[in-house]
């Protein structure tokens, strides 16, 4: 049967819809900002995954994103700038959280939670009581990555810019006090202000990203990209570009996807990287089986400073 003219003109017609359709979102400027800051954020978070994961210090980049919620909601309701407000109170807790676990009283752990977990409840009653400043507090608590404006943007280009620089200047040192702080003591490197510097980093880090994937997620979005980069390779060096890279690819794939799904980007971005954090685990998993049914005579080595 010989199609007809509105059929063959609809099968001609088919790609350049797909392609209008696949282009869509790009015409709006909010979704184009949305798009950049989401992969700004998954990049800088999966640089400075890479020390928060090696290091174990998971919990502290979860605690400091609560920390900080409780001086965004305590600076939307005074009417403060949210990087003023949420900035000092997140450094505030960090010093506490530093003083009360030098003092061995109780555990980091335990000041962590006590600490935090009060700002974070602060912020629950502020958010509760102060109706009128509800809608910024809850960008904070679920992250608006469609409702950033260019200084958003500017920050976390800034904060990823003089983190990569740190890490660059610092490499050394900084892979020194990861792996062995107590012979980097002795070797004469500062390991304090290594440290220091660290948490500085991690702390603008949380600050700058979580309005973009909210308070709840962004713990996940800083280890997501560095296990998943440490499944495809054994070198330090390699992880520190290679996570970064898999971040902006789960901001920016994510918030691709939300659109079409129209589910909240930061749930989208945090599946998404889910999802290839699984992928890895699996083929890892499949080639340590090969490997031991002797399939493959490729070793796998632990983790080395290149």
């Amino acid at each position: 049967m010989v199609p007809t003219t509105s059929a063959s003109a609809s099968a001609v017609g088919a790609p350049d819809v797909l392609a209008v359709d696949l282009a869509e979102p790009f015409q709006y400027e909010f979704f184009r900002n949305g798009l950049v800051i989401a992969t700004l954020a998954g990049a800088l978070c999966g640089l400075i995954g890479v020390f928060v994961v090696l290091r174990n210090m998971s919990y502290i980049g979860h605690g400091l994103s609560h920390a900080i919620f409780g001086g965004a909601a305590l600076a939307a309701v005074l009417e403060l700038n949210y990087f003023i407000g949420a900035g000092l109170w997140g450094l505030a807790s960090g010093l506490m959280i530093g003083r009360v676990a030098r003092r061995r009283i109780i555990g980091a752990d335990a000041a962590i939670g006590v600490i935090t977990t009060a700002s974070f409840a602060m912020g629950l009653a502020l958010q509760a009581r102060y109706g009128q400043a509800s809608r910024s507090i809850d960008a904070v608590l679920f992250g608006n990555v469609l409702g950033v404006f260019p200084g958003d943007i500017a920050a976390v280009a800034g904060v990823g810019i003089v983190s990569a620089i740190a890490v660059v200047l610092l490499y050394r040192k900084l892979l020194f006090t990861t792996f062995d702080p107590e012979v980097a003591a002795v070797s004469g490197v500062r390991v304090p202000a290594m440290e220091a510097t660290l948490m500085f980093l991690l702390s603008a880090t949380i600050l700058v990203t979580v309005r973009v994937i909210g308070v709840l997620l962004i713990s996940a979005l800083l280890v997501l990209p560095a296990v998943s980069s440490r499944l495809f390779t054994n070198s330090f060096g390699r992880m520190l570009w290679l996570s970064p890279v898999l971040g902006a690819l789960f901001g920016g794939v994510g918030m691709y996807a939300s659109w079409y799904a129209d589910v909240p980007s930061g749930a989208v971005i945090i599946l998404c990287g889910t999802a290839a954090f699984i992928v890895a685990y699996v083929s890892v998993g499949v080639r340590r089986r090969a490997r031991v049914a002797g399939l493959d005579h490729h070793s796998g080595p632990a983790l080395t400073t290149g």
